[in-house]
C-alpha cells in the first residue's frame, strides 16, 4: 500500500456539484495544475474517487 499520493487538479470546477468542490478543497487543491501530497488513508481515497475525473493521481513511496 502506498504511503502517500501526489494529487494534481487537471480540470476546472465549473459545472461540478458542491460536494465535488468540497472534496477538491479538502484535498488541498486551489487551482488548475496545483498539486498536493496527501497521506494514504480511506478518507482521502474516498475523496479522490469522488473527483477522479478532475484530478491526476501519482503514487509516492
Amino acid at each position: 500500500m502506498a504511503k502517500s499520493f501526489k494529487v494534481t487538479l487537471k480540470r476546472g470546477l465549473i459545472g461540478t456539484t458542491q460536494s465535488q468542490r468540497d472534496a477538491v478543497r479538502c484535498l488541498g487543491l486551489r487551482r488548475i495544475n496545483h498539486s498536493n501530497v496527501i497521506q494514504d488513508n480511506p478518507a482521502n481515497r474516498g475523496q479522490i474517487s469522488k473527483v477522479q475525473h478532475l484530478v491526476q493521481v501519482e503514487v509516492q513511496s
